[in-house]
């Protein structure tokens, strides 16, 4: 017999006596009929334990409070608690994006959609400020496999996005097509998006930089969909490149500023999570391939172990150094060796320590 779904945080049934007349409550995530209410915010309600348990794991846990004066009928209300919806949209957001880095769509959905309807009454439906969350709710169901539903909210940014100016909205919204076309199998369409992409954000944020870097990415996947291994290859690396040139300024800059870590930049853990899945990506596709090029081994291997040095994970970092430092010194005189060395030899002489 299958468990049933227990309730996380605190919910108790629905009492409909207790309801204003002619007032349904609906499901938080489905819409559906509601028979749970959340006992903490009591303004919340759920068709299901499931749907309450999702719900709570994904962002109600941290928004539970905000929505009180939010829900609250105006008459209920004092002028000190008027809604911050902003604060809630950004709070969201945040939620989202990180639990997206960290491959937990299904845990998004939640966070996404409160980003969604709340844009939605901050800016209203058709503007172009809600594109960052037509967006993040696509990426979510792009996850999950759900490309109808993907179709749609990328239909709906598409439109908004043909009033706007803005790069940074632009570039995001071809890199998604993109890759709603790369899922389909729509090729052609697909590099059409993130040359788009590429474009767009070069534009914004400049020729080198690192944003730039994710559409060349999904560029490079897309030809060694196509068997076009010379074009896949050179896209890569110009991305670890670019990647290599950042780290090594932030390597710098860590060093400068070791004693005053205020000062230092590092990525964020979700940053480095998605960094180390594109670098890793990149890693495998060389030391897998026919004719591997030891000089694309060591620099993307050498980016690897910065990232984690930089994200005080020594074991990781560790590792990737050694890779990199074989790779490099399999070509004679290689300019990496020795930057590469002296990491790793750092590396060998502090204690070992884990990631977040």
């Amino acid at each position: 017999m299958q468990a049933q779904p227990r309730i996380k945080g605190t919910a108790s049934e629905v009492v409909p006596l207790a309801l204003p007349k002619g007032k349904k409550k609906l499901c938080e995530l489905c819409q559906g009929a509601a028979r749970l209410q959340c006992t903490k915010c009591r303004v919340t309600f759920y068709c299901n334990a499931e749907h309450q348990q999702d719900d709570w794991v994904g962002i109600h846990e941290r928004i539970c409070q905000l929505l009180v004066p939010i829900r609250t009928p105006k008459v209920l209300q004092q002028a000190e608690t008027e809604p911050n919806k902003v604060e809630l949209i950004e709070i969201c957001r945040s939620v989202a994006q990180s639990k997206l880095s960290e491959g937990k769509h299904r845990e998004a959905l939640p966070a996404a959609r409160c980003c969604l309807r709340y844009s939605k009454d901050v800016h209203g439906p058709k503007t172009v400020q809600m594109v960052p969350a037509y967006l993040l709710l696509a990426d979510a169901n792009m996850g999950l496999g759900d490309l109808a539903q993907v179709t749609e909210l990328l239909a709906q940014a598409e439109w908004a996005v043909l009033k706007s100016p803005e790069h940074s909205v632009h570039h995001r919204l071809h890199r998604s097509l993109g890759r709603l076309h790369a899922a389909t199998g729509n090729l052609e369409a697909a590099l059409f998006d993130f040359a788009n992409d590429i474009y767009f954000a070069s534009e914004e944020y400049g020729l080198d930089s690192t944003v730039a870097c994710g559409g060349y990415f999904l560029m490079a996947g897309v030809f060694a969909k196509q068997g076009k291994m010379p074009l896949a290859r050179s896209l890569y690396s110009k991305v670890a490149q670019t990647w290599h040139g950042h780290l090594t300024k932030l390597l710098e800059t860590h060093a400068q500023n070791v004693q005053d870590p205020d000062r230092v930049l590092e990525p964020s853990y979700a940053q480095r999570v998605e960094v180390h899945d594109l670098l890793k990506s990149m890693l495998e596709f060389e030391q897998n391939y026919s004719r591997k090029d030891s000089a694309q081994v060591a620099l993307v291997a050498h980016c690897l172990a910065m990232l984690w040095f930089l994200g005080g994970d020594s074991l990781k970092a560790l590792g990737f150094g050694s890779t990199a430092l074989q790779a490099s010194q399999l070509i004679p005189n290689h300019d990496l060796t020795e930057p590469i060395r002296c990491l790793v030899q750092s590396l060998q002489t502090e204690p070992h320590t884990g990631s977040d």
